[in-house]
C-alpha cells in the first residue's frame, strides 16, 4: 500500500516539473503560450505521468507491454528532470541574494529560456546515456585465492551473473548478448545469484526462446542458480508490492523455464561438484519461496559439509557476511543491490550494505557483489553498469581452514 500513500507526493512533483516546463516554454517563444498548445502539452504530460498506473491496471497484452516500457523510460527521465529542475531553482534562489540579482540577462526572459534549454539538454544527455548503459553488458574481473585443495584443480573460472529481471525491459536480445559474453570466457562454472525474473511470468517476451537462449550457456560444470526476492509471481506498481493472502512464491512456469534452460535451481541445498568443491544455493532472505518456511542459518549450511573442500555460496542478498565467514564459507557470491542502478542510488546503497558492490574480504571469506545484468523499474543505469563478473579462483592448499566437525 506504500505506492497508494506516496501517490500524492508523486503527483505534486509531476505538477512542479510541468509548471516549470510551461513557464520555460512561454519564455522561449510567444506562441508557446497559446492555450491550444499548452493544453496539448498538458495532455501528453498527463499521459506519461499516468503511464505507470495505466500499465498496472491493464491486463497482460501487447498494449500493456508497450505501456510498461513507456512507464519504465518515463520514471527514469522524470527522476532526473525533477533533480535538474530543483537544482536550477535552488541555484537561482541563491544567486538572487547576490549582486547578480540585477543582471537582466540572467534573470530576465532570455536568461530563463537559456537556463531551461540547458536543463533540457542535461536531462536528455543523462537519460540517453542511462538507456545505453542499461543495454550494454560489460565484464568485471576478480581474482581470489582459497587456501584449500579442490581435488586436482589448481584454478576455477567462474562467471557470476545476477538480477536478470527478465520481463518488460529485459528479454531475448539482452540474454543473447549476455550468453555470448559468458561463452567467450570459457567458464568452468556459471552461477546466477537470484532475481532471474521480474515478478510476472506474463512479462516475458518469449519464454520458449528465452529458455533456448539460456540453455546455450557453455560451462564445464553447468549453471547453478538461487532465487531472489523478485522471483515470485506478484503485481508491482512503481516498484512497490501489495499484501496478498498466502505465501508469495515463484510461478511454477518460472521453475519449468529454468529446467528447460538446463539451469539447476538450488533451494537451500548444496551440490558437490567433481568431488572437489561445493556450491550451495540459499533461498532469498525475505521470500524463501516454495517448500521453505525458514532458510537454514549460516552454521547449518556447512554443518553437514566436508569443510576441507572449498565451499562456494550463492546468496541473492549480501547479508550475514560475518556468520558465513565464521561457518567456513570460502566464497560468497551475491547480487540484489544493482549498485544503486541510478545515481545517486549507488551512494545511498553503500550506507545500507556492508558490501553494496564489488569485493570484500571477511575473515578468510571472499564476498563479491555484482551490480547485475538487468534493471528494475526505470530502464536506465546512471553511474553504474550492467555486467557479468569473471572470477579466477586459485586453490593453493596452504591452509588447514574449515576442518570437518
Amino acid at each position: 500500500m506504500t505506492a497508494v500513500y506516496l501517490s500524492p507526493v508523486y503527483l505534486i512533483l509531476c505538477i512542479y516539473v510541468l509548471m516549470r516546463m510551461l513557464s520555460w516554454l512561454k519564455d522561449c517563444h510567444p506562441r508557446a503560450g497559446r492555450r491550444d498548445l499548452r493544453l496539448l502539452i498538458v495532455l501528453l504530460y498527463a499521459f506519461l505521468a499516468c503511464s505507470v498506473l495505466i500499465a498496472f491496471l491493464l491486463p497482460p497484452s501487447p498494449i500493456q507491454r508497450v505501456m510498461k516500457l513507456i512507464s519504465n523510460y518515463w520514471l527514469g527521465t522524470m527522476m532526473y528532470a525533477l533533480m535538474v529542475t530543483a537544482a536550477a531553482d535552488i541555484v537561482r534562489l541563491i544567486l538572487k541574494r547576490t549582486r547578480l540579482q540585477k543582471n537582466e540577462k540572467l534573470f530576465g526572459t532570455t536568461g530563463h529560456a537559456l537556463i531551461g534549454a540547458l536543463c533540457l539538454v542535461i536531462v536528455a544527455v543523462i537519460s540517453a546515456a542511462g538507456i545505453w548503459s542499461a543495454g550494454t553488458i560489460r565484464r568485471t574481473e576478480y581474482e581470489v585465492t582459497i587456501h584449500k585443495k579442490a581435488g586436482d584443480r589448481k584454478t576455477l573460472d567462474i562467471v557470476l551473473v545476477a538480477d536478470l529481471h527478465l520481463g518488460y525491459s529485459i528479454g531475448c536480445w539482452n540474454m543473447q548478448q549476455m550468453v555470448k559474453k559468458i561463452n567467450a570466457q570459457k567458464p568452468d562454472l556459471v552461477v546466477i545469484a537470484g532475481d532471474i525474473f521480474d515478478n510476472e511470468y506474463e512479462a516475458l517476451d518469449d519464454p520458449e526462446r528465452l529458455a533456448k537462449i539460456l540453455s546455450s550457456i557453455e560451462s564445464t560444470y553447468g549453471v547453478y542458480a538461487c532465487y531472489g526476492n523478485h522471483d515470485i509471481q506478484e503485481k508491482i506498481l512503481a516498484g512497490f508490492t501489495f499484501p496478498q493472502k498466502g505465501k508469495k512464491m515463484s510461478d511454477p512456469r518460472m521453475d519449468e523455464l529454468l529446467q528447460k534452460a538446463d539451469i539447476r535451481l538450488l533451494r537451500d541445498e548444496a551440490v558437490l561438484i567433481d568431488d572437489s568443491f561445493y556450491v550451495y544455493g540459499r533461498p532469498d532472505y525475505e521470500r524463501p519461496g516454495r517448500g521453505i518456511d525458514k532458510r537454514k542459518s549460516a552454521g547449518e549450511i556447512t554443518q553437514e559439509l566436508d569443510r576441507t573442500k572449498p565451499v562456494i555460496v550463492i546468496d541473492h542478498e549480501p547479508r550475514e557476511l560475518s556468520a558465513l565467514a565464521d561457518a567456513g564459507v570460502d566464497l560468497d557470491l551475491c547480487g540484489h543491490t544493482h549498485d544503486g542502478q541510478l545515481f545517486p542510488g549507488n551512494i545511498v546503497t553503500s550506507f545500507f550494505w556492508e558490501n553494496s558492490y564489488g569485493y570484500l574480504k571477511k575473515g578468510q571469506m571472499h564476498n563479491i557483489v555484482t551490480s547485475g545484468v538487468g534493471v528494475f523499474g526505470p530502464n536506465m543505469r546512471v553511474g553504474t553498469k550492467s555486467e557479468i563478473c569473471t572470477i579466477r579462483v586459485n586453490f593453493d592448499g596452504s591452509g588447514d581452514l574449515g576442518q570437518k566437525e
